[in-house]
């Protein structure tokens, strides 16, 4: 779950390392109030929400079981532990 977390923050900090990578390019103070403002902020922040929904989408679409599949839970034959498994 943490991988998951910390995914999905990565996410969101790309459209702001991008932009910093841009000031520290064209050598623009990076730490100067005046290259943050608060319209480019808000813009970063739509295009992160926006990076994050899309990743939620590919990732519902792109990945886990297949449609109609069932799964069989972890159980005890005997005496040993039967790993879950998607049928």
């Amino acid at each position: 779950m943490i991988r998951q977390a910390l995914t999905e923050i990565g996410i969101f900090l790309i459209p702001f390392a991008v932009y910093a990578l841009f000031l520290i390019a064209t050598r623009s103070g990076l730490l100067v109030q005046t290259s943050w403002p608060i319209h480019l902020v808000a813009r970063l922040v739509l295009a992160s929400l926006l990076l994050i929904i899309l990743s939620f989408v590919m990732l519902a679409n792109f990945s886990g079981s297949p449609p109609n599949s069932t799964y069989t839970p972890a159980h005890v034959e005997n005496g040993k532990l039967v790993p879950g498994v998607e049928k």
